[in-house]
């Protein structure tokens, strides 16, 4: 099966399924769920990290590349969980965090300690530059007493790798091959577009220093010794790299096949539409048309160069998608279906993050004492400081905060939500009771929505192949566009919005077939309407 007929659904392992009874998700619980995904129809699962970590980032700092940590379970519980999913017709997907490392890891512990050798394996500096940390605060911190900075565009605990260093390229490339040995067939490269800082360090106040160490030609040049000297001869391996304020220009470069680097690429563009002035902790209506922009540039842009999009609303980073665009008080199952039709029937590769399958919507916390992510604590107390008052600054939060999407798996109605008899890590969300996996496979059609959807991918070359063209780029509440493959073409029409929308259909789309609708629709005709949240894709 090529990529492009591919649906790849992310797990946040933590809070998937909790099997030991500690109110922490776990391997077993992954690999006991493999049926549920298989009748889903996805091919792929990608796993957020699952390595030894102090967890001050959740995860993403890790201490060791090569090992499990206990709270998820042994090597065994991988391996067995790789051999069920692989029975089952499905592969797995492995987060390498390749941009740093905890301050906790063996190569940091030993370059504290004076080894010069692993010294080099970080970024030190005697003066620090001004750049901004992603989470807050000067991206540099002490190395230790000797005087130095070392420097971390995250977390302090997470120490920007230097892949100058031949050592540290061949360390990484290792990392991939262990992984590789045990049936790993896809990778997922967190913020892999930073790796590359210009080789002199110097003050760059323009937007906190990120032009020194964003999309930097380098970059390409590394993705391309890793690919030749890891994943590149294995046909079968999906690679997707996380890319922090890009462009399309490069992920053209970044997943053109012929240049061989990636298999395609992550941006988030579509997902800032509702920062105020481009700031994340602000609160304000999505821009519609800056949503659209987006997915028209990159798509556009993409298809004509022969690169490659990963396509997604949600993921670990983000709020759900149906409280951030969607009307979903009042029209959360047509919103879901809408969502979901908007991305996979584009051209990319589509990405289902758990629980959106079944409408799962943000939890509803009601205390800033319910979220225990660093980068949402630190931006409460930043605002706080900033003047506003707890509840203006709540306000904001409840919008935008990561933990909104990495709330236990609402599988039951039971106390813990059927993730656990425990008290879950984090708090299980208010909407459990009424929105399940239970309830949803018995009487709902979100899920089956998705399997349709799926299955569509794989069936209709010209949703999984075909070019990209912006339709009514102007609509105000239309995002519409055309694939075309060979002699078939099909138009995706997506009403964003909870008012009713006019538009004309082009008359080559006239006798053309609905292949999939989220109402009951009549003929079409010249002149349509697109009802509150209404997808409509018509096949010729």
């Amino acid at each position: 099966m090529s990529v492009k007929e591919k649906v790849i659904y992310q797990i946040y392992p933590k809070s998937f399924l909790d099997t030991n009874q500690d109110g922490i998700g776990d391997l077993q619980g992954i690999k006991r769920k493999i049926p549920y995904l298989k009748q889903l129809g996805v091919d792929m699962i990608w796993l957020n990290p699952i390595y030894p970590s102090p967890q001050k980032d959740n995860g993403y700092d890790v201490a060791d590349y090569l090992a499990i940590h206990p709270m998820f379970g042994t090597m065994k519980d991988f391996e067995e969980l790789t051999t069920t999913a692989k029975a089952n017709g499905i592969e797995i997907m492995l987060d390498m965090v390749f941009n740093h490392v905890s301050t906790e890891h063996e190569w940091f512990k030993r370059a504290l300690a004076g080894e010069k050798k692993f010294q080099d394996y970080f970024i030190l500096r005697d003066e620090p530059t001004d750049w901004v940390s992603k989470f807050g605060g000067n991206a540099w911190a002490p190395f230790g007493e000797t005087g130095r900075y070392y420097l971390h565009l995250f977390e302090q605990s997470q120490a920007d790798l230097n892949w100058r260093n031949p050592a540290v390229r061949e360390e990484l490339f290792e990392v991939l091959r262990f992984w590789m040995s045990k049936g790993v067939k896809g990778f997922r490269f967190d913020v892999i577009n930073l790796i590359g800082k210009d080789e002199v360090l110097q003050d760059c106040a323009e937007n906190d220093g990120k032009p020194a160490y964003t999309d930097q030609p380098i970059v390409h040049e590394y993705i391309k010794m890793m690919n030749q000297a890891s994943f590149g001869e294995d046909e079968e391996i999906v690679t997707v790299g996380e890319m922090s304020s890009t462009t399309p220009e490069n992920c053209i470069l970044y997943t053109n096949p012929e240049r061989e680097e990636l298999t395609m690429t992550f941006n988030f563009h579509h997902l800032k539409v509702d920062y105020m002035d481009g700031k994340k902790w602000t609160k304000m209506p999505f821009d519609f048309a800056k949503l659209k922009e987006n997915f028209h540039s990159f798509g556009t842009k993409m298809s004509q160069e022969n690169g490659w999009n990963a396509l997604f609303w949600n993921n670990h980073d983000q709020p759900r998608a149906l409280n951030r665009f969607v009307d979903a008080e009042n029209y959360r199952v047509a919103g879901a279906k809408m969502l979901a039709s908007a991305i996979h029937l584009n051209r990319g590769t589509p990405y289902i993050y758990m629980g959106e399958e079944i409408g799962m919507l943000d939890p509803a916390f009601e205390s800033i004492d319910q979220y225990v992510d660093v980068e949402t604590l630190n931006a409460y107390e930043e605002l706080l400081e900033a003047g506003m008052s707890e509840e203006e600054a709540f306000e904001i939060i409840k919008t935008k905060a990561r933990d909104n999407s990495r709330i236990p798996m609402q599988w039951d109605h039971s106390e813990f939500s059927g993730f656990s008899n425990v008290a879950p890590w984090m708090s299980v969300g208010k909407s459990a009771k009424e929105l399940n996996v239970a309830r949803e496979l018995k009487e709902g059609t979100i899920f089956n929505y998705y399997q349709r959807l799926i299955q569509l991918r794989k069936e209709y070359p010209v949703i999984a192949e075909g070019s990209y063209e912006a339709f009514l780029p102007e609509h105000p509440q239309v995002y519409g566009y055309i694939r075309r493959w060979g002699n078939h073409s099909l138009l995706v029409l997506n009403n964003f919005f909870s008012q009713k929308a006019t538009l004309d259909l082009p008359e080559e789309f006239l006798s053309g077939e609905v292949l999939i609708n989220n109402y009951e629709t009549e003929k079409l005709a010249k002149r349509i309407e697109l009802q509150p949240y209404q997808s409509l894709a018509i096949y010729i």
